[in-house]
């Protein structure tokens, strides 16, 4: 039992790490700066961590050495991401896992227990002050609300930021609000003690420790809600709160008898009594420390003294009505503890800076906040989606629409028939060039069995996760369907609300699978492109004399007079087209080159910078450059969001040149051809071979665009994969737990088995005396005799009596029950054994030993 007023939060332990190590490696792989250019920052680093952790014992001086680390780690938190790669190792200091370290990767986790550790500093500091002067009273109070402003901090600032998911037990929401309240109320408690030193009137003290017994009850509540707050803080807090309520109403009856108000005074000093009682049954168990049983005992024997002399003296001389407890007015409330933030912890920037500063220089300044880093990433990201999916892509598509309507109209194999009765035209040479040295149709074939291989990947990592998820399900149903849905209270798979929990993942499962469905069907449209397009792209990929062995000779070898003028308009027409096309390829290519060339690294630094000197208390954070996007996205590529519209207009007007001139094209056509000199055969020969040319080059970029979703989804997979593999843990584990939990047996088993454990270790470990030599067993009582005292004991699992064994003459059974009384008497052992029974004594003396029967 110890002698002190108030309690104080232990330490925190560390075990020793190299955060300069973790932090070089993470600079080598992910910044463009060489870990080098940091030397000094990272051995201060180190420094500053050793400091800190070695922080043990209650000196002033371990205040700025843990203030100092916290500020450089806030600092850094906006350079690097929070699982900067170092496994911080911490102890808790409350509990009863203090023996069982938790590791994380977790820069706000290391903050958080340094913090921590500030504020039990701060406590210890409060409680090693010397509390029997007024200035060191004051002292106390400062350090204790300082206490308490950290660990508000700690709550409000840094928990909600923790991204764990669960943080430590002496480190969750419900114990950190115990320990304000308790600080708070030690603080309030050091103002009460100094009022009365000072010797204020009686009633500014009851306001004072009114508001104490409040800070105490809501410490006490608290913690009741608490898995890290002992047995023995929670009956300190209970008796806390009855000792100052018990002082309230004290004070306020000294005040009473001061105004005369005699009846209302012995009410308020009853009421105070029983306020000291109930904080004397605390003292079960040997709980409280010595220094706070004799408060409450010299507190009860002052409150009887002054109660036994106000009612001798109402009933003599005063004879006022005492009034009910209910209709006493509640005492006022004086507050003067507050949680108070250091500076220094809620604005740690402002301490960094030159070497002037109080905590000297940040640290990493001259390395790009890793905000930054991910900013250009989206950048380059939205960036890449504008350009490929707003430009390119809707150029694509125009160029796609334009050879569609070209082939209805059946160019331009028309075209190059009558132009090129013989031989193989320019353009179909050029194009079986690119087809031969692409090898297009290993090409399109590895395309597609990459796609394949792909998508096999990704399901199967798909199918693993769900079969997990199903697994679970059908244990939790199986359980559940066991012990019934009262006792087996836990959400369903399907319904588990948790932020990564079942209803998010199955949501997830659903959204993947429909990328599937999307996906496959997709690709089973290209494979029948491709399979309409085989055997034509391998008359292309061959050689010249196979293609001109497909394409048959004109029967005609001029072209009719009357058809020249109608051909020469078409082939303008088509020659516009080809420009188009030819224009809209440059663009794109152009387009791809300044896109890769678009290095916004340089200008984002500019602008960090500037964010940096404009707001200096703010960590730079992604959404900080969202109008700087815009604008440069703007600049860059307005002009080419503009240029897609006016090559939609465009391509509208040639291709209804095109419709026109094609159209009269065929009218002068269908004449010569009535006349015997047609080509047909030729004209779709050569178109079949042109569009079996661009159905390849559309094959090909749909390949692509396959490949990439495919490397994209199994990102995505895989996270999800993760994602369902920890829940599942957490749910197997939970339910281990729960059924341990179901399946244990009630108190009342508990407490029997343990009696008779305890009864058979006495009755192995140290035998019962012998019994006097005068006292024989007993006959059995028969069912006619009296029995006196007797303690009957029940099972647990079942209150029916039960009907007794016939017992041997001379054994004690159970359904005897168990009588106590004196040793037998000469007289009365005669009486015993006539059948007669004899006087028995219902007070047992321990003395005089236990007799069964």
């Amino acid at each position: 039992m110890t002698t002190t007023h108030v309690l104080s939060l232990p330490f925190r332990k560390s075990t020793h790490l190299s955060l300069s190590r973790a932090i070089q490696q993470y600079i080598s792989k992910k910044y463009d700066q060489h870990p080098d250019m940091f030397r000094h920052d990272l051995d201060t680093i180190d420094a500053l961590r050793r400091d800190a952790v070695n922080v043990r014992e209650a000196h002033p001086s371990g205040i700025t050495k843990l203030q100092n680390y916290a500020a450089q780690l806030v600092w850094i938190g906006g350079k690097f991401p929070i699982d900067v790669g170092a496994d911080f190792t911490w102890y808790p200091a409350l509990g009863y896992h203090t023996e069982h370290p938790l590791v994380q990767n977790n820069l706000k986790y290391e903050l958080m227990n340094v913090l921590y550790n500030l504020a039990a500093l701060y406590s210890q500091l409060a409680m090693a002050s010397n509390r029997n002067s007024t200035e060191g009273l004051k002292t106390a109070a400062s350090w204790f609300s300082h206490a308490a402003g950290v660990l508000t901090h700690i709550k409000t600032q840094i928990l909600p930021e923790l991204r764990m998911p669960s943080p430590p037990d002496d480190m969750d929401e419900t114990t950190l609000e115990s320990l304000i309240q308790l600080f708070l109320a030690e603080a309030q408690e050091c103002y009460w003690q100094k009022a009365v030193m000072d010797g204020y009137k009686d009633a500014s003290i009851a306001k004072l420790a009114a508001r104490v017994s409040d800070l105490y009850n809501e410490a006490g509540e608290a913690a009741m809600r608490s898995e890290a707050i002992s047995s023995a803080w929670i009956h300190h807090m209970s008796a806390k709160h009855h000792h100052f309520a018990a002082a309230a109403q004290f004070r306020a009856a000294s005040d009473c008898l001061e105004r005369k108000k005699y009846g209302e005074e012995i009410a308020r000093l009853r009421d105070a009594l029983a306020c000291v009682n109930e904080g004397l049954k605390e003292t079960r168990g040997g709980y409280l420390s010595k220094a706070v049983v004799e408060d409450l005992q010299s507190l009860k024997r002052r409150l009887e003294e002054d109660l036994k002399r106000a009612e001798i003296d109402n009933d003599r001389v005063y004879l006022q009505i005492v009034p009910p407890k209910t209709e006493l007015k509640r005492l006022d409330r004086a507050n003067m503890a507050i949680a108070r933030v250091p500076p220094q912890v809620a604005k740690p920037y402002e301490f960094l800076g030159d070497h002037n500063a109080e905590f000297g220089p940040a640290l990493f300044t001259k390395l790009v906040p890793f905000a930054v880093h991910v900013a250009v990433s989206i950048y380059e990201e939205r960036r890449d989606r504008l350009v490929n999916n707003s430009i390119i892509s809707e150029l694509e598509s125009l160029t796609s629409q334009l050879h569609d309507i070209l082939s209805s109209l059946n160019l331009p194999g028309s075209l190059q028939a009558l132009e090129k009765p013989l031989g193989l035209p320019g353009t179909l040479v050029q194009h079986a060039d690119e087809i031969r040295q692409a090898d297009a149709l290993y090409r399109l074939q590895q395309g597609l069995t990459d796609i394949d291989k792909l998508c096999s990947s990704d399901l199967a990592i798909f199918e693993e996760g769900r079969s997990l998820l199903l697994a679970e399900e059908e244990e939790d149903s199986r359980l559940r369907l066991k012990y019934g849905t009262e006792r087996w209270n836990r959400p369903q798979s399907r319904q588990d609300p948790s932020p990564n929990g079942g209803a998010k993942l199955w949501r997830q499962a659903q959204d993947i699978e429909g990328y599937f469905g999307s996906s496959t069907a997709s690709d089973q449209v290209v494979r029948e492109k491709f399979n309409a397009v085989r055997d034509t792209l391998a008359i292309l990929a061959g050689s010249d004399r196979s293609i001109m062995d497909f394409i048959p000779n004109s029967r005609r070898t001029d072209i009719p007079e009357s058809l020249k003028p109608a051909l020469g308009r078409l082939r303008s027409a088509y020659n516009d087209v080809q420009r188009l096309e030819s224009r809209r390829r440059k663009r794109v290519e152009s387009l791809r080159a300044r896109s890769r060339a678009d290095d916004i690294k340089p200008d984002i630094l500019v602008e960090a910078a500037r964010l940096e000197r404009a707001y200096p208390t703010t960590a730079i954070a992604t959404a900080h450059f969202e109008d700087f996007f815009e604008k440069r996205l703007d600049r860059l590529y307005e002009s080419e969001l503009e240029a897609v519209e006016r090559d939609k207009q465009e391509q509208d007007k040639i291709v209804q040149e095109v419709r026109r001139a094609n159209k009269e094209f065929e009218s002068q056509k269908r004449q010569v051809d009535r006349a015997g000199g047609g080509n047909r055969e030729r004209e779709e020969a050569l178109q079949k071979l042109d569009a079996a040319y661009y159905k390849y080059k559309e094959i090909v970029s749909n390949v692509e665009v396959g490949r990439k979703f495919y490397n994209d989804l199994s990102q995505i997979v895989e996270q999800w994969r993760g994602l369902v593999r920890g829940w599942v843990s957490e749910r197997r584990r939970d339910a281990r737990s729960l059924e341990e939990e179901i399946n244990m047996p009630p108190l009342s088993s508990l407490n029997m088995h343990q009696s008779s454990f305890s009864y058979q270790q006495q009755q192995h470990h140290q035998p019962l005396p012998p019994p006097p030599p005068q006292i024989p067993f007993p006959e059995p009582i028969q069912p006619h005799q009296p029995i006196v005292e007797q303690a009957h004991i029940q099972s647990w699992a079942d209150n029916v009596p039960q009907q007794p064994k016939p017992v041997a003459p001379g054994a004690w059974a159970p359904n005897m029950g168990i009588k106590f009384g004196s040793p037998v008497a000469q007289g009365q052992q005669q009486q015993l054994e006539q059948g007669q029974p004899g006087p028995v004594n219902a007070t047992w003396d321990p003395s005089q030993g236990i007799r069964f029967g």
